[in-house]
């Protein structure tokens, strides 16, 4: 099959779900809060970004009570919001196989006030159901191994409240940072099982706002699994360890700096940090700078992969900002040590994009990218970007490759009909040097609801 008749018939189906989609009135949410930088890849959590508070999602559906003197806070200031998602995901891949599904779900969240002004709970439940499902076309990740639906408590923890900046928290929770994150990307974030404490600093009169965390996470759910598992297992070891963090940042106002550090006992040791600075040209312009920079090496029994490894890479990247316009040049390099390895998020990368990663063990990349904002041509809300990535450096047996990926969003008026509803259309085409120069597609329609507050 031809790329061109290939593309056509992903496209009639595309539109056939979107069609679908709003006649069931089949909405959903961003399970989360979107990255602020419009040139970071969904899915990953910049260093100047790291939350460990992870507040419920979505718009509050029910918000606290607005009395004046609040009789029970831990129920009057209690909140739930909703979400609904569904998505549809069609990948054709190098070896002509194809991995195809149509998913409904999403999720509803509660978090009770303050106990005491000392304590709060929160609970998260989280459901994915096939729509259209082939059992021969598994693997894209909406459900369940074989096709199959699930539904979890995918957080359910207690808050403590140490100062006004410094909280604690204990039991299964949503946490965003570069190597533990939420990964959402399809149907159902990743969450975690652990005890941390983070907090907040400064910020005010000029001086840099901090962000600051660290504790250990023992367990992971997977974005589409209704089970925690071991962090160790969950990166492919055989035994159960779990992964100790700590990490900070400072960020003021033309710029961040950050780093943070993952340890997981025989297992792996993860160092990333991060930095940004932004160059006012004029109104409405400015270019941005990035460096990143991560070493990844096993430790103690090397039980991971049975050897020891080291590795790392480095990266750049810069953004011209031109009002609705925003165009990004990235170079990544990765050494020879080893494959670089993200089990518990989406690879922080520059040059990481909607399915390739550009990580192996030599690999570098250079990523060109093009994004607008149409809302000033009578299409508020409206967004666009195309991306290309060219990998190098790899040897027979491997192969180089490269990807191009288009994506399409829409995110209504808050205040017109569809608000809370946000669609998104992505589409990556990936080639293989070598071996015959096979390719692979891939296609997703992504459509969001948060429930407005009545």
């Amino acid at each position: 099959m031809t790329v061109t008749t290939h593309l056509r018939r992903t496209m009639l189906w595309s539109t056939a779900a979107v069609t679908l989609i709003l006649s069931a009135g089949g909405l959903t949410p961003a399970l989360g809060k979107a990255t602020d930088d419009v040139s970071v890849e969904q899915g990953t959590t910049p260093m100047d970004e790291t939350d460990l508070t992870g507040p419920p999602p979505g718009e509050v559906i029910i918000t606290p009570s607005e009395k004046p003197e609040k009789r029970f806070p831990f129920f009057d200031d209690s909140t739930i919001s909703a979400q609904l998602r569904t998505f549809y995901f069609n990948r054709n891949k190098y070896d002509h196989s194809n991995s195809e599904a149509w998913a409904i779900g999403g999720d509803i969240a509660y978090q009770s006030g303050y106990l005491a002004d000392l304590i709060r709970l929160g609970l998260v439940g989280y459901t994915s159901q096939p729509l259209y499902a082939p059992d021969d076309r598994d693997g894209t990740l909406l459900l369940a191994p074989g096709q199959e639906g699930y539904t979890v408590i995918g957080q359910i923890y207690g808050e403590l409240k140490i100062t006004d900046g410094i909280f604690a928290a204990a039991g299964r929770k949503e946490y965003n940072t570069p190597y533990i994150n939420k990964n959402d990307i399809r149907m159902t974030p990743n969450t975690f099982q652990g005890v941390t404490v983070y907090g907040t600093a400064g910020g005010t009169g000029g001086a840099p706002e901090w962000r600051f965390g660290g504790g250990y996470i023992s367990k992971i759910k997977e974005r589409n699994s209704d089970e925690f598992v071991s962090m160790s297992v969950d990166a492919g070891a055989t035994v159960e360890r779990g992964v100790y963090l700590a990490g900070a940042n400072a960020k003021w106002k033309d710029g961040s700096f950050g780093a943070a550090n993952y340890y997981s006992q025989d297992i792996i040791n993860i160092f990333y940090t991060e930095a940004k600075y932004a160059l006012p040209l004029r109104e409405g312009a400015a270019v941005k700078l990035h460096a990143q920079f991560t070493d990844q090496r096993s430790t103690g029994d090397d039980l991971l992969t049975g050897s020891s490894f080291a590795t790392h890479q480095w990266g750049v990247k810069s953004d011209l900002v031109l009002g609705p316009s925003t165009l990004t040049a990235a170079f990544t390099d990765t050494s020879s040590g080893a494959n670089m390895q993200n089990p518990w998020s989406g690879y922080p990368g520059y040059t990481s994009v909607q399915v390739l990663d550009f990580n192996r063990a030599d690999e570098s990349a250079v990523m060109l990218r093009g994004a607008y904002d149409f809302s000033n041509h009578g299409m508020k809300g409206v967004s666009a970007y195309a991306l290309w990535v060219y990998g190098m450096g790899q040897k027979a047996p491997a192969h180089n490759e490269d990807e191009t990926d288009f994506n399409l969003q829409w995110t209504p008026d808050k205040e017109g009909p569809l608000r809370g509803m946000s669609f998104r259309v992505r589409y990556a085409l990936m080639n293989q040097r070598g071996g015959g120069d096979p390719n692979q597609q891939d296609f997703r329609i992504i459509v969001n609801y948060d429930f407005p507050r009545s």
